[in-house]
Order: C-alpha cells, then structure tokens, then sequence
C-alpha cells in the first residue's frame, strides 16, 4: 500500500498568539484571521512485505531519519531524531511495517505553519494506514497536542485549520472550543494582493511565543494591552475583508504589527524592518510577519499594479520572494495498492 497526502500551509493576517489557551479567555471575542497557502508539506507511507515490522521516519526537507525494528520499539524509545513524527505514529498504533516520508516546501522556520501542515498530513495518512476513522478535527487536535509535547510549551491552533480545510477563515476562540468561519471574501482578489517573502532567518516562534504567553499569565500590563489591541484588530479585520475594503485592511495590518512589536524586541529584525520599509517605500499597503516573528517570512498585502515593485523592493532588501496562491481545498489523502 502507498498513501499519500498533502497540506497546505497559512500566512496568518490577524490574531496570532491569541489562539494558545488560554490567553483568548481573557479576551471575549478573540480570533484569528488566515488563509491557507499552496505552499504545501507532505507525507508519503509505504508499507513494508509482509513479516516486516520495521517503522522508518524520514524527513526529506530536514534531511534526517531514524528506523526501529517495530512499533513496541518506537513507543519504548525514550529519545527521537525526528520527535514529532514519532509521536504521529504513537497515537495511530499500526499493524504492519511501513516507511513514512515527509517534505515540505516552506523553508526551514518560516513562520508560515509548515511543522503544523506536516503533522496534519501526517495524520492523515496515518489514519488511513490505520482505518482509524478520525475526522479532521481530531486531526486538528491531536497535531497541535502532538507539537506541545515535543516543544514542551503550550501550542495554538490556528496553524493546524488552514492545512485541513484549505481556503481563508476566522477562527473564533470560544470557552471550551475553537471554530472554524469561511470568510465570505473574493479568493481571487486575497490572492492578487498578497506577497510573501522569506527573510533568509528561521524565526524562534517558540521562544517568542513563550515570552509573552509567560508576561501575559504573568500580569504584565504593556502585553496584556497590546493583545488586547491585537485582539480588537482582528475582530475589525475579518470585517473589512468580507467587504473587500483593502485601505482599510492594510490600515489594521500596520497596526496590527505596531502592537506586536512592543510585546517583545526580538519579533522583528533588521532585515524584517527594511523589507516592510521597502515595501511600504513602493507601494504596500502594510506588512507584518508570519507567526511569532524573530525571522522568517513576512506577508505584505499590496494592491495588484503595485506588486512588481514591491517584489523588487524585497530583493533589494534581502528578502527571497515566495510565489503561493490561496489553496481551496486543504489537505488530500490518495491510497494506492503497490505493484
């Protein structure tokens, strides 16, 4: 049997942070805006011949893998080459041997959901090696459990909705459940006015991410008020977007990342703040990192006659630009009997 699945990734326009529990507690009406992208990982299971009990972890993009003689010795090894995956393959516990290779088209920490993504589309492929019948949401659910503890930190979830369902969305943070609303926005015009960029740095999303989640539980003021802003900005961003009113959308981007900025120093970096600058210098309407910020990619939102300058504004800065497109289907998962 070959079972393969793909999943996209996300740029992330509104609300980031705001999706690890329990921060949206204590800002009623918080959510996260997205939309996922085709810049996709992928997840590739080939079982072995019959009597072969072996489990082989390969991760194509990172260049590492590790093999066991059977699922028991996976699941009493204590340490790991590739963690996530074999936490992947813990909660699908299989029947047979197989190799399980991922890849991924995001560069290595660039903030855009990639771990996330291939843990999606791991899961998916693992479930239909498995028969175990989960839905996507388990999926959703089960990737960002599996994230939290090879970080060993509280995870969100926003990264994991757009590799499931595909398109663009808000999700709601609620007491006790998070939910996923389509954006009722034109795709084609969100795809015409959206550049993203790779900074050339992978970002320390889970140092950042930790630093404020800890000033938040913490008390301090300035990040509580800051995610509070955050916060509201997101909730007029799902808006605006619904009525296509890109000033007003770019307007909330900048603030959006002005608020951002102050909760920790080490979001942005130099060549962050020159692509911004030097996209704003040729026509984008505003830009902000992806993600916990400290690196890796930035998303510029542009109108369409000025996106040939701004991407050559990117390069001039130092930044690597990243064609993508919206992706409108989310993750898919084909099975095949070998030959």
């Amino acid at each position: 049997m070959k079972i393969e699945s793909r999943a996209p990734t996300r740029v992330d326009l509104a609300g980031g942070t705001l999706d690890i529990w329990p921060l949206y507690l204590y800002h009623p009406g918080a959510v996260t805006v997205n939309a996922a992208i085709t810049r996709r990982a992928s997840c590739v299971i080939e079982t072995l011949a019959e009597g072969d009990t072996r489990v082989i972890l390969v991760s194509r993009d990172t260049k590492k893998e590790e093999a066991f003689p059977s699922f028991a010795a996976l699941a009493r090894a204590k340490k790991f080459r590739l963690p996530l995956l074999a936490e992947l393959v813990k909660i699908f516990p299989p029947q047979t041997g197989f190799t399980l290779t991922t890849d991924s088209e995001a560069p290595a920490g660039a903030g855009i959901g990639g771990s996330s993504a291939m843990a999606v589309a791991t899961c998916a492929a693992l479930d239909r090696l498995t028969n175990a019948g989960k839905s996507k949401i388990d999926w959703i659910h089960l990737s960002r459990d599996a994230e939290a503890i090879v970080i060993e930190a509280p995870t969100g979830t926003q990264d994991h909705y757009p590799p499931a369902f595909g398109g663009a969305a808000a999700i709601e943070l609620l007491p006790g459940q998070e939910r996923r609303v389509q954006l009722n926005v034109n795709l084609d015009e969100l795809e015409r006015r959206i550049v993203l960029c790779y900074t050339g740095k992978p970002r320390q999303s889970g140092i950042n991410n930790w630093e404020v989640y800890k000033a938040h539980i913490n008390g301090q003021k300035k990040v509580r008020q800051n995610l509070a802003k955050i916060a509201e900005v997101a909730q007029e961003m799902r808006t605006v977007l619904e009525r296509a009113d890109w000033s007003e959308a770019g307007k909330l981007m900048r603030e959006e990342w002005a608020y951002r900025k102050r909760n920790l120093p080490t979001i942005s970096t130099p060549t962050i703040d020159a692509i911004i600058a030097g996209a704003r210098a040729t026509g984008a309407l505003a830009g902000k990192v992806c993600g916990a910020g400290g690196g890796g990619c930035v998303v510029l939102l542009v109108e369409p006659a000025a996106r040939e300058g701004v991407e050559a504004a990117v390069q001039r800065a130092g930044g690597q630009v990243l064609p993508m497109k919206i992706d409108r289907q989310g993750v898919q998962v084909n099975a095949n009997r070998a030959t």
